[in-house]
């Protein structure tokens, strides 16, 4: 299946940040928790069982992207993006109709909805790394930054706006949250086969008009290098930037997931009626969503001028301090706006995961072979996805009837920590270094596996 022809490799962005709206609706999932483990409502989830439906969407978006990163580079990006629309739209279409219980949503929302997200989020990143080698972290940042604002959409249109879907709609007679989730599985279908159809490779030996890559020195890797997935995983560097981005990403995700749980509970303590902790909790959600996006853009751009190595310690370093402040300085001292305000900087920082940790993936492993490199780097988001989530859903669990909700706090100390070693390793951590002869063997044994 080939996409339409590419005449402005702006194209591809515009087609990368649709795809990416929806791919965002797994980050909406905290919306739908509410009504999901209300003990007098249809479902009765506990906690944890509606963190394990968002863990599974996140690990099997992982190691599905592993597939999708080869498959793609045997059989072009386009039809790898437009299945994995048909798969996310499929899965949420069936969690409508079928979802009624635990089961059916782990498997449906969480299994099949996140085999849809894995088969098409690593194509607008490794299809927009070929168009713009001159702007790598900008445009990875720009190519993901729609999966932080879809977040927003998602979640304002079923909690607010229009009066929120959750709470106007029975679509075929379904309970509301199921009548969302068949609403939102026509509407991501919808979107990612239309921006499937812009992502197109360049052709062979594409460059920037005016750009020239830059020249190594000591000959280390900066994308001029190019591993397989194989010769990657053999080196240190690898392991070291993996275990960087589990611990960073394992930060937002926990947020994610309980944010709206964990500021319900807090500003209840703190003396505010529930339905006015809700809208703040929901708004706080939303605030995350947006500057999730921006931080994805706004980290990327600042890769380009600092390096990635260097915006990747700042980040982690920025993010632990956040998530160990944000029960006693920010809800304590700021109460709900001091809530709102630690929410969305979590937000910046941990969507700057998604485009500093693909760029650096291209800088140490070259740009040839990120479809493939990067499923292997991002299977830390996978492991991250059940470490984050389990660790709320655990505390929060826990805490219930304590009626002090610092009773799970724990986990944000637990993450906070996490990113500070995380900032630590990656500043002992350095580009491989590879000979010129050993580069020569590298690109004689791609030759021979793609002859």
């Amino acid at each position: 299946m080939k996409g339409i022809k590419i005449t402005n490799r702006w194209m591809v962005v515009a087609g990368a940040i649709l795809i990416q709206l929806a791919l965002g609706a797994i980050y909406a999932w905290s919306v739908f928790t509410k009504l999901l483990t209300d003990s007098s409502g249809i479902y009765q989830f506990s906690a944890s069982q509606a963190a394990w439906v968002f863990s599974a969407g996140l690990a099997t978006f992982a190691i599905v992207m592993v597939v999708a990163g080869k498959w793609q580079a045997k059989s072009g990006p386009t039809i790898v993006a437009f299945t994995g629309g048909l798969v996310l739209g499929l899965g949420y279409f069936l969690g409508g109709f079928f979802g009624d219980s635990f089961w059916s949503q782990f498997f449906f929302i969480g299994i099949i909805g996140g085999a849809g997200i894995g088969l098409a989020y690593v194509v607008p990143i490794a299809v927009g790394v070929k168009w713009f080698p001159d702007k790598k972290g900008m445009v990875t940042g720009l190519a993901v930054a729609g999966f932080g604002f879809g977040a927003t959409i998602w979640v304002k249109l079923a909690d607010s706006w229009f009066g929120g879907l959750l709470y106007t709609t029975n679509a075929f007679d379904l309970p509301a949250v199921q009548s969302v989730f068949v609403i939102y599985g026509i509407t991501f279908a919808t979107l990612v086969i239309i921006g499937s159809m812009v992502m197109v490779n360049p052709p062979e030996g594409y460059k920037p008009k005016g750009w020239n890559p830059p020249e190594r020195t000591a000959t280390r890797a900066f994308g001029g290098v190019n591993f397989d997935s194989k010769q990657m995983l053999k080196t240190s560097q690898f392991y070291r930037v993996w275990i960087v981005f589990i611990f960073s990403a394992l930060a937002g995700l926990m947020v994610i997931y309980c944010i709206k749980l964990f500021g319900i509970d807090a500003l209840e303590f703190h003396g505010m009626d529930a339905r006015e902790a809700a809208i703040i909790g929901g708004t706080a959600m939303a605030w995350y969503a947006i500057f999730n996006g921006f931080g994805r853009i706004l980290w990327g751009m600042i890769s380009d001028k600092t390096g990635r190595k260097n915006a990747i310690i700042a980040m982690t370093l920025f993010q632990g301090v956040i998530m160990l402040l944000t029960y006693h300085v920010f809800i304590n001292f700021g109460f709900s706006w001091g809530f709102v305000v630690a929410a969305s900087v979590i937000g910046f920082n941990f969507g700057g995961n998604f485009a500093l940790f693909p760029a650096i993936t291209a800088d140490y492993f070259g740009n040839k072979k990120l479809g493939s490199n990067y499923g292997w780097m991002f299977t830390a988001y996978g492991i991250a996805g059940i470490i984050g989530p389990q660790l709320a859903g655990f505390f929060k669990d826990s805490a219930k009837g304590s009626g002090d909700p610092f009773v799970w706090m724990t986990p944000f100390i637990v993450a906070g920590v996490a990113c500070l070693i995380g900032s630590l390793v990656m500043k002992l951590t350095n580009p491989p270094q590879v000979a010129e002869t050993t580069q020569k063997e590298f690109n004689k044994e791609l030759k021979v596996k793609h002859a």
